[in-house]
């Protein structure tokens, strides 16, 4: 019993030790290699792709109507504000022969416009409804095929329908007009929806449309045809072309197309080449100022001595003889290159009056044919031509657009100008 006690002790003694034996950490070893610090790395360049460099965006006169043979360039340094102001004139009102090929050949070009074109899309409706007027409804139509946003523009809507209405597509001209949300009530889209539904046998509605657009704009020639068409009886009287939606309705009335006299637009439409290069009959100018005639029909320079059978003329004793050959001497002058000092002075003594156009506008022709800008000058003097009508501009008018043609490389336009001109002197 004794020796218990002490056999404990010695027991918890050493288990004592071993736990602080236990507790210690283990003696340090001989040291491992640290591993190497892992290789620089090379930055990858990324991968190369493909360059993307930004594109201005499209504007009203990129897309060509058609191969003009007018360069790219066409409207460097125009006026953005010339160019609102001049299209819609070109939209409504006619021009003489040579002003309508000038803006056929211009506005069917496609060439980057004029600074900021691109944030206008009414634009684009302005140019192809001047197409369309001045005769040229196919280049309107390659134009419009492209063109977004048709059905929230009344003015390009209105261009894409008569252009459909033009080619013979009253399907397309009527989704145009049932699509269109914006300008609905003004009074063509009153026309053509009642022409659409008096084609689609919506009798009732479109006798009520029909009332509407007469209640807001009365029209004796559109009248009678739809209330033919509407009623399915009556005499319709004879056909109408003075735009698409007459032609249209005269077609669908199975009217005689010959007999009417077609607007620009409807004349190309129905002609199979498409629109031409107006004839001017060169040979119906007097006698008297044949020798330049002569010079600018055959393509050749008008020289010196050309000039100076002009200025002959001019000098007659006969008051209308002088007048034309002032007229023609002035005309010359615009081609003519450096002249004489004793035939300036001839020249300086001609009394041709003054033409009709502001003399801010003839200033700023003259920059234009100096800088050479073909498009801005092609522009102003489109706008003088507007304002003259159906005749073509005043002599003084005349002289200085064809001095700017020139200038500015548009040879084929000067010389039509001229013998236009020339034609028309009495």
């Amino acid at each position: 019993m004794s020796r218990r006690p002490g056999l404990l002790a010695l027991l918890l003694l050493a288990g004592s030790v071993s736990g602080a034996s236990a507790q210690e950490p283990p003696a340090p070893s001989e040291a491992a290699p640290s591993a190497p610090p892992p290789a620089a790395i090379s930055p990858v360049a990324p991968p190369t792709g493909v360059q993307v460099s930004s594109l201005a965006a499209p504007d009203a006169f990129s897309t060509p109507g058609r191969e003009t043979g007018l360069p790219k360039d066409l409207w460097r340094g125009a006026s953005l504000k010339t160019a609102k102001a001049v299209l819609p004139l070109l939209a409504a009102r006619p021009l003489s022969p040579a002003a309508a090929d000038l803006a056929r050949r211009v506005l069917a070009t496609g060439a980057p416009g004029p600074q900021g074109a691109g944030e206008d899309p009414s634009l684009l409706g302005a140019r192809a409804s001047a197409l369309l007027t001045q005769g040229d409804p196919k280049a309107a139509a390659a134009i419009l095929a492209r063109a977004p946003g048709v059905d929230r523009d009344p003015d390009l809507a209105r261009a894409a329908a008569e252009s459909a209405l033009l080619a013979g597509d009253d399907t397309r001209a009527c989704a145009v007009a049932g699509d269109l949300s914006s300008g609905r009530d003004e009074i063509y889209w009153l026309r053509l929806r009642t022409y659409c539904q008096a084609a689609a046998g919506q009798t009732a509605q479109a006798q009520l449309t029909f009332d509407l657009a007469q209640a807001q704009a009365k029209d004796a020639i559109f009248a009678r045809l739809m209330a033919a068409k509407i009623s399915g009886v009556g005499n319709p009287g004879a056909a109408s072309l003075r735009n698409g939606l007459d032609a249209a309705l005269s077609r669908s009335l199975g009217l005689d197309l010959s007999a009417a006299k077609p607007s620009p637009a409807v004349a190309a439409a129905l002609s199979p080449d498409g629109p031409a290069a107006s004839a001017i009959d060169a040979s119906t100018a007097p006698p008297d100022v044949s020798v330049l005639v002569e010079a600018l029909s055959g393509g050749e320079p008008v020289r010196e001595a050309v000039a100076a059978a002009m200025l002959e003329t001019a000098n007659s004793a006969d008051p209308k003889v002088r007048a034309r050959g002032q007229a023609a001497a002035a005309l010359a002058l615009a081609f003519a290159p450096e002249l004489t000092a004793d035939v300036r002075d001839q020249f300086a003594a001609l009394t041709v009056p003054e033409g009709k156009a502001p003399v801010g506008r003839d200033l700023a022709l003259d920059a234009a044919a100096q800088r050479k800008l073909k498009g801005e000058a092609a522009l102003l003097v489109l706008w003088t031509c507007a304002e003259a009508g159906a005749a073509g501009p005043a002599v003084g008018d005349r002289v200085r657009i064809v001095r700017a043609l020139h200038a500015v490389g548009l040879e084929a336009e000067a010389r039509a100008f001229a013998l236009e001109g020339l034609a028309g002197l009495k």
